[in-house]
């Protein structure tokens, strides 16, 4: 059965594990205690031989990738590389939890670059989400207070902006070549290979790049690749399509929740007071855009062509 196949009939439960999965993405890196590039590399390299093998097999079904497609998969994993890179240097200055939620910015930073590129008007509630979404990365960065938690909060903060900039990136290139919806394993698969193999020059160039971690080390890395890179990415881009928009725009916040519950739970990472007013403020904001942009989204389709409803769910399921 393929994945599209078995998440067309419940898809919120993939989409819930999906979620749950990914939310301990950045508590399996603290966990590896590895540097960033190297976690980097191995979450990609050890996610690769998976995802390819599935790829594989939806070629059998619906036939091989154009070189087009693959070519905009491999720039998609150029940003993907960047953004885990960027990601775990916030996540040793502000926390897992915090750092994941910096990241998630990118659902306000999609549609920011669609008013400033392609003069796309965003609606109301996203030109309400983009103040109510910074002002929680300032309260985050802990310029407000003494005592913020995290070794150098405004740092953190810095590499988390950054980070969502890379993933708005890796989402809008991966989009632009993808044209087939039965296609879920293949161009993950080639975006993952694309940024192993980009993390090590990066790596070199930084100077933290470690390929002997330790054997513990690789453990956690192992488990982070399959379970986050591989079984995660993978519920979420079947399932996320064919949920309603509401309930989409709920789970979209559902993986940065969970990883600051988490942290606070597994890594002991308490955030300030004024920090977790920060999250809320970026949560409502993440809300508000993806709201938006879905409504957006669906409202085109209503009165035309399958056409168009197709490429409407590959927007939904690529920037999910």
């Amino acid at each position: 059965m393929s994945p599209t196949r078995l998440a067309g009939g419940r898809p919120t439960l993939p989409a819930l594990a999906g979620a749950f999965a990914i939310a301990f993405s950045g508590i399996l890196y603290r966990y590896a205690d590895v540097s960033p590039s190297t976690g980097a590399f191995f979450r990609c390299l050890y996610a690769v031989p998976p995802l390819l093998l599935l790829a594989w097999w939806e070629d059998r079904r619906v036939g091989p990738r154009s070189w087009r497609v693959r070519a905009w998969a491999w720039l998609a994993g150029a940003f993907f590389a960047a953004d885990l890179i960027l990601w775990h240097r916030s996540i040793e200055y502000v926390g897992a939890g915090l750092a994941t939620v910096l990241g998630n910015t990118q659902v306000v930073l999609v549609g920011v670059l669609a008013w400033l590129i392609y003069r796309e008007r965003p609606a109301g509630p996203l030109l309400a989400a983009i103040p109510i979404a910074m002002g929680g990365i300032v309260l985050i960065s802990g310029v407000l207070e003494e005592g913020a938690y995290g070794d150098d909060p405004l740092l953190g903060v810095l590499y988390g902006v950054l980070t969502g900039v890379a993933y708005t990136g890796f989402l809008l290139t991966l989009r632009h070549g993808s044209s087939d919806l039965r296609r879920v394993a293949g161009p993950l698969g080639d975006a993952t290979l694309a940024a192993a193999l980009l993390t090590i020059p990066a790596g070199l160039a930084i100077g933290d790049l470690d390929f002997v971690p330790s054997a513990s080390a690789q453990g956690w890395l192992i488990v982070l690749a399959l379970s986050s890179q591989v079984l995660g990415w993978l519920l979420i881009t079947v399932s996320l399509p064919r949920l309603p928009a509401v309930l989409t725009s709920v789970l979209l916040t559902l993986q940065p929740v969970l990883s600051v519950l988490f942290a606070g739970a597994l890594l002991g990472e308490s955030p300030s007071p004024l920090q977790l007013v920060g999250v809320a403020a970026i949560l409502s904001g993440l809300l508000l855009a993806s709201a938006a942009r879905r409504r957006r989204d669906v409202a085109p389709a209503e009165g035309v062509g399958r056409g168009a409803a197709k490429q409407r769910q590959r927007e939904q399921e690529l920037l999910a």
